[in-house]
């Protein structure tokens, strides 16, 4: 096999669940969709993160909700803030399942300018993607093979 085609297979058998277990934090933060946009604001800035799924019971997606959806709504309407966190969310959700391929996910993101997806089991949350961690992950990946390569350059 050339190194061009196992650097496809490699890439190829990469699945969303292999980035979600590298991850430090796993699970994912939800805000209820009736909590105000003033108390996403504040849990987004306390973890440190640019998005949350909305979820009634905590595993059922209802929405995802971020800081650029915060942002195009406040532009229009000051008083957003203290409006229900439904009322900006958006409806339609892209999502993963554990077992799909990055690959695939970092084009879908890419093309649909989609920075976080929520990563299901069934109907089940088990996590959230974002760009950055794939491109954390992909990054790893490459330094991994660039020492291989170099391990086996200078044994021979």
């Amino acid at each position: 096999m050339s190194h061009t085609a196992g650097r496809v297979a490699a890439e190829a058998i990469m699945q969303i669940k292999d980035v979600l277990d590298a991850k430090t934090h796993t699970g994912a933060l939800t805000i209820a969709p009736d909590a105000s946009v003033r108390d996403l604001l504040a849990v987004l800035a306390e973890h440190n993160i640019g998005a949350l799924v909305v979820s009634g019971d905590g595993r059922a997606v209802a929405g995802i909700v971020s800081e650029r959806d915060v942002v195009r709504h406040l532009q229009r309407d000051e008083t957003v803030l203290d409006a229900p966190v439904s009322t900006i969310m958006t409806t339609t959700v892209v999502s993963g399942d554990g077992g799909d391929d990055v690959v695939g996910l970092m084009r879908l993101m890419t093309d649909r300018r989609i920075r976080h997806v929520p990563v299901l089991d069934g109907e089940q949350l088990v996590g959230v993607i974002s760009i950055g961690d794939v491109v954390k992950h992909r990054i790893e990946q490459l330094e991994q093979e660039r020492d291989h390569l170099e391990s086996y350059v200078h044994q021979t």
